[in-house]
């Protein structure tokens, strides 16, 4: 593949080069951007980050997971970059000022995180970092050198180059519309489409895994429309997860603010709302909220379009409803649902995988349950819905002696598993108390959320 893009605001043009080569090894084996430090090498730790930036702007993602082949017509700026005119970034001096760094090894990526809300305009520090670990400093001093740095403008010339964008190379690898994409994947259905590469990433950088044909979705437009009507909400496969996070803050908050804590800041800038679904993880945080709302999925294969309910999508553990050369093409959900709430359980606040995801949409008129819709994650083979637990729901007087009836449903519904994020007892209990939560928070009680119902 031959690709062309900004690197620290000069052009550079790469040929014959493996299209899924990280862009981690591509920086310090081959430039000597040494700077990009290579941690976890799977997108957790945040010390390779750097900034990518294009027409839709600039955002912080991890090198050890981004492909080469998902930087052709875009500008990357590593910490080398950040420095203009032989001068510090405010970041970089606030960092020095304020003792934000000991060993250093993760100063690199903290440094491209806050450049980059720096030049965007979040301030919010504590979910910019969430996706940086320092185990030496402490976040106090870190925080408080980005607090230090944001009272200083943006230095002249930073991200500047990203308006002189090199334009992006198109051919079967690289569709620009979704008939190029439906013709090149209905002609090699065995391709691996790449769009965010946070899951695909893993395969190359753990499993060592070759990667070949591969299709990139990033330059494919079609699929990073959204479409916001009187009723309904149609969200492309392509749009990222942080798109989708602050799509749903006016129409879905309490879903937008589970996804907060999905993963981490440079994950959700890449990741796609179509790659959580079609990898049929059972414990994607996606899905769950998406069937309690009762979405609709769009697959489509060369000229044909279908649409199915998204819980119909999941067949089995690593089995989806989609056929040789398909793919996802859009989700549509309702515009509002006031009953809608969000409950994720994991080890961790910040970017960690759910042991138990749950979603809650009950419609209550006149005091009575009058429809359902709950749905899990990390409770079965596939995302599920709560059916037996809706069934002794529906019909009934919402109340806690409701409620509380209709815990044992849940067992009826789903035999967890034991792993090392949470035994089956476990998962059955937690799943039970969102439940008992949903009611105290509807009813505006404060709940404990410590608090067992046994």
């Amino acid at each position: 593949m031959d690709i062309t893009f900004l690197l620290n605001g000069e052009s550079v043009h790469v040929s014959d080069i493996d299209p899924t080569q990280s862009t981690l090894d591509w920086l310090r084996e081959t430039q000597s951007l040494t700077g990009t430090k290579e941690g976890c090498n799977e997108g957790d730790c945040g010390a390779c980050t750097v900034m990518l930036a294009d027409e839709s702007g600039a955002r912080a993602v991890n090198a050890c997971i981004l492909f080469m082949g998902q930087l052709d017509g875009k500008s990357l700026t590593t910490v080398e970059g950040v420095v203009q005119g032989g001068k510090l970034h405010p970041v970089q001096q606030a960092m020095i000022d304020e003792h934000g760094s000991q060993c250093g090894f993760c100063t690199p990526g903290i440094v491209m995180s806050l450049a980059t809300s720096h030049l965007t305009g979040d301030r919010n520090h504590d979910d910019v970092l969430a996706g940086n670990l320092c185990r030496c400093t402490g976040y106090a001093p870190i925080i408080r050198a980005a607090e230090k740095a944001w009272q200083e403008p943006i230095p002249e010339g930073f991200g500047v180059p990203n308006i002189c964008l090199p334009d992006p190379g198109h051919d079967a690898t690289r569709p620009a519309s979704i008939e190029e994409l439906a013709k090149a994947y209905a002609a090699q259905p065995d391709a691996t489409l790449i769009a965010g590469a946070t899951d695909v990433g893993l395969w190359a950088t753990k499993q060592l895994r070759e990667l070949d044909p591969v299709i990139f979705l990033g330059g494919v437009k079609d699929l990073q429309n959204i479409h916001v009507d009187k009723d309904e909400i149609t969200i492309g496969a392509g749009v990222s997860i942080e798109r989708t996070r602050t799509l749903l803050l006016d129409h879905h908050p309490h879903f937008a603010e589970m996804l907060r804590r999905f993963a981490s800041t440079q994950v959700r800038n890449v990741a796609t709302l179509g790659g959580n679904i079609a990898n049929g993880s059972p414990i994607g945080d996606g899905p769950p909220p998406l069937i309690a709302l009762g979405a609709m999925l769009t697959l489509r294969k060369g000229k044909t379009q279908r649409s199915i309910p998204l819980e119909d999508f999941f067949v089995a553990y690593g089995k989806q409803d989609r056929a040789a050369g398909e793919f996802v093409e859009s989700v549509t959900l309702p515009r509002q649902a006031e009953g809608l709430r969000v409950y994720k359980l994991s080890k961790r606040f910040d970017q960690d995988i759910s042991a138990v995801l749950g979603a809650f949409n009950l419609t209550v008129e006149n005091d009575t349950i009058t429809a359902a819709r709950i749905a899990f994650g990390g409770m079965a083979a596939t995302p599920k819905r709560a059916k037996a637990v809706e069934d002794a729901l529906i019909g009934k007087p919402f109340t806690r002696a409701t409620i509380l009836a209709a815990l044992p449903a849940f067992a009826q519904d789903f035999t967890p598993m034991s792993d090392m994020r949470a035994s089956a007892e476990y998962r059955l209990k937690t799943a039970q108390n969102m439940l008992v939560r949903y009611f105290e928070e509807a009813k505006g009680n404060a709940v404990d959320v410590l608090e067992v119902t046994s």
